[in-house]
């Protein structure tokens, strides 16, 4: 193991991947929304390059930051001299990222079909895009891969298809690695790709769902990203566009919808990591996603994953106002999660995006939802900061296996409640 722990940090240093030797990630504690606004200060200041793993809200919910080695001192010197209280998460980031390589190597192996697939692990882009292959030619009458689009830098965005037939039936959407370095929701997507087509016919829930409704699962959402993930920079979390006028790679495509564009709850400079983009659907990521809805008009469901903090949000995110159903998606999201604990007693918080966490505008489900896809709900999967974006993939199977059960919820309730 050792010896594949040190091939895993020379290839490192022979690919040029981004070395995180000596960063930290901080847990802030803002005791008062004075002491918010000052860490909102450090946000703004570029110079030491911090990456806020979890932004500045409300004084209630923690805030997360990787700061590098060279700004910790400042960083800390800061919030002590403010009084702005703050423990260490994560030591030394490059000692986990060696850690999930040196995983990642030990059980790299070729599978031959999707039964052998290690779902206990993490994949490339292509070992993902293989494993979908592999699914649909094994279930040619269930699962079809279609194209919808394709990035920025020319690789194709691909949807997989659930249906047992019939022309635009009601449909549900689930999509998972948006933000590319959120790698347990893609591994969840491949975990979810494979329970569909083994419960099918076996669960009368999934099998009722199927009679009658299609599902589309989109398990790459940003693949120019997830490539730079696995090649340059585990921690990309935009997509890969260049912007005219600036040095600064990618936009935040959860940002980049047209709801409250370009209002609060986003980045008008291109550097940083929740840039909104020039425009509303700049980016090919989304765009596809919105004309393949447009396009289907029969999408009663839309879910969108991401990771952390382990939450359940539903509209809006732009705006304070409640939406027309407000309670009846409040009820859904309790049910939800409440299924999602009796698994492994793993605890989520619930409720609208900017009051359960924070004002964002430019999301995609605020966008859906106004589309009149009422179903509209974003997951953050595993963990509540400990590892934060690099969750042992010792905890990719549990964190799917109770994230299906509150999916399951919300695709019966959608089923049960056509609109």
């Amino acid at each position: 193991m050792r010896g594949l722990l040190i091939l895993s940090v020379l290839l490192g240093a022979v690919l040029g991947k981004e070395d995180f030797a000596g960063h930290q990630v901080l847990r802030i504690s803002a005791a008062d929304e004075a002491q918010v606004q000052k860490v909102t200060e450090l946000e703004d200041l570029e110079h030491l390059q911090l990456d806020f793993w979890r932004g500045p809200a409300q004084p209630s919910i923690p805030i997360d930051v990787r700061v590098p080695f060279s700004s910790v001192q400042a960083v800390k010197a800061f919030l002590e001299a403010h009084g702005i209280k703050y423990t260490i998460m994560i030591e030394d980031l490059q000692l986990l990222l060696d850690e999930e390589q040196e995983q990642m190597f030990a059980f790299q192996a070729w599978a031959s079909s999707t039964d052998t697939f290690n779902y206990a692990t993490y994949h490339t882009l292509e070992e993902i895009y293989g494993f979908m292959d592999m699914l649909v030619a094994e279930h040619p009458q269930l699962v079809r891969k279609l194209q919808i689009g394709t990035t920025y830098e020319g690789r194709p965005i691909y949807v997989l298809k659930f249906s047992t037939g019939g022309d635009n039936r009601p449909a549900i959407w689930i999509d998972t690695g948006i933000h590319s370095r959120e790698w347990v929701t893609q591994a969840s997507g491949v975990w979810f790709a494979k329970k569909i087509t083994q419960d099918y016919g076996q669960n009368s829930a999934i099998t009722a769902i199927l009679d009658q409704m299609d599902i589309f699962l989109e398990i790459v959402t940003n693949p120019d990203g997830f490539a730079f993930t696995h090649s340059k920079n585990r921690l990309w979390r935009k997509t890969r566009s260049l912007t005219s006028g600036s040095s600064c790679v990618g936009v935040d495509p959860n940002r980049n919808w047209d709801a409250g564009f370009g209002l609060a709850g986003a980045s008008s400079n291109p550097c940083s990591e929740t840039y909104h983009g020039k425009f509303a659907n700049s980016e090919s990521e989304v765009k596809s996603i919105v004309d393949f809805v447009k396009a289907h008009g029969n999408i009663k469901a839309f879910i969108s994953i991401h990771s952390y903090s382990q939450l359940l949000l539903y509209p809006y995110g732009y705006q304070e106002n409640p939406t027309r159903d407000q309670n009846e998606l409040d009820q859904l999201a309790k049910s939800a999660v409440t299924a999602l604990s009796s698994l492994y007693g793993t605890k989520f918080r619930y409720g609208s995006i900017i009051t359960t966490i924070y004002r964002a505008s430019g999301g995609t489900i605020d966008w859906t939802y106004n589309q009149g896809i009422k179903y509209s709900y974003t997951f953050e999967l595993r963990d509540t900061g400990r590892y934060g974006f690099l969750l042992p993939a010792s905890q990719i199977i549990p964190t799917a296996q109770e994230t299906w059960l509150a999916l399951q919820t919300i695709m019966e309730h959608t089923l049960n409640h056509p609109y």
